[in-house]
Parts: structure tokens; sequence; C-alpha cells
């Protein structure tokens, strides 16, 4: 569903990822792995085209879109949320659901509000007053209200308190067992990276070090590749 092929990518004059390939399978999970520093993000960024690589290739569903406008790569069905739990924080949570689902027919968000049971009772808060955690679940539904072919998430458990990850982690899971969305995932919880992925990509230095198909098998190589 989304390939990148041999991607040179970075700001500026300075290249953050050296050639990386790596592809998501439809109806399944991808993850990729690394420390801090390693280039997950900016490889996303690419995938989404908020960067333009020096080189190589970004595939959706089979059509180049490398040079292709991050609108029209969403328009296409792609989706992208970011690390932050961003939204908008003045405005409520039904607000911030309902703004999106203005712009693309046929989404709803009481859809949305069954999927994240977790927001019922705060779709009248500031988006700005949520927990962590709540306000990672807005940003994913605000994501899925797109009606993406492709979703891809940076780091969706980062900062979250420890109760409410799992919860994220089982709704990822969940996504993807229609078989309709395909997922593109950084995360820094490896046991939870390799038993929800297909396939795994350890990025070292910005290039990949290590891939190979997800599982409790890869851990070994896994943990291999990150002590580079």
């Amino acid at each position: 569903m989304l390939e990148l092929v041999d991607v040179h990518v970075g700001y500026g004059r300075t290249t953050v990822v050296h050639g990386a390939s790596l592809s998501v399978p439809e109806g399944g999970v991808a993850a990729v792995l690394g420390h801090n520093g390693a280039g997950k993000t900016t490889l996303l960024r690419a995938a989404v085209g908020l960067l333009s690589p020096t080189s190589g290739r970004v595939l959706l569903d089979g059509r180049d879109v490398t040079r292709a406008r991050t609108n029209r790569r969403v328009r296409r069905g792609m989706a992208y949320v970011p690390q932050g739990q961003q939204s908008f924080p003045q405005l409520t949570t039904a607000e911030n659901l309902q703004l999106v689902a203005d712009a693309h027919p046929g989404a709803r968000v009481d859809d949305m509000v069954e999927k994240f049971p977790a927001l019922t009772e705060v779709l009248s808060r500031k988006a700005g007053l949520l927990s962590g955690g709540q306000r990672q679940q807005l940003a994913i539904a605000r994501a899925l209200l797109t009606g993406p072919r492709v979703l891809i998430l940076d780091e969706p458990t980062e900062g979250i308190q420890p109760s409410v990850v799992a919860e994220i982690e089982q709704t990822i899971v969940d996504l993807t067992t229609s078989g309709d969305l395909s997922v593109l995932l950084v995360e820094q919880h490896v046991g939870f990276a390799l038993s929800a992925a297909e396939r795994y990509y350890v990025l070292a230095s910005g290039r990949v070090a290590s891939s190979g198909d997800g599982g409790a098998g890869a851990h070994d190589a896994v943990r291999a590749a990150m002590a580079i």
C-alpha cells in the first residue's frame, strides 16, 4: 500500500536518511524502530510529503507520489499523526472532530466516539485541557475522519500514562483487523511494535540496519540492530 524506495532525505544540505527502503503491507502494520536521532521522523515526513527526498521514490498504492504535495497525498488516502498529540486547544473535543468531519463528506463524529469511548466524557471539554492520552486518541480520531487507507503514526504512545498506553496500542491493532487500513508506525515500545507489525525496520544513523517479519521471534535481531 505504501512503499519507500532508496529514499535519501534531510534538511538543507544535511542528509539524515540514507537510502532507506520499506514497504507497508495492505491491511497491515509496518513498524520503524530506532533510537532518538536515527531518522525515523524524517523518514515519515518524507512519506507524507512534508520533506522532499533528494533521491528515491515514494509509492502510494503503486502510484509515484514523490513530488506530490501533502494535500494531494491526503486526498489519495494518506493520513499523518505527528508527535505531540496535536489538536486545536481552544476548541472542544467535539469541535475538533466536527471541523474535520465537515471537510470530508460521509465522515461521522459518532463513529469516532464509538471507536474511542474515552472521548465520550470529554466532548464538551477544550482539547487543551485533556490528558495526554485523551489528546492522542483525539488526534488519531481526527486522522481517521479523513477516511485514510494508510495511517502514519509517529510515537503514538510517547508521553502517555502507562494506564492508557495499552488502550492506544489495542486501538491501533483493532484498526487493521478489517483489512481496509494500513499503518506505518514509529514506536519506542519494541514489544508492542513487534507484536502489532507484520514487518519491522530498524533505523541506525539514517540507514536501515535490520528488517524482517514482526513477532516475538524478531526481538533478538532488533536488539542487536539497535545496539549498533
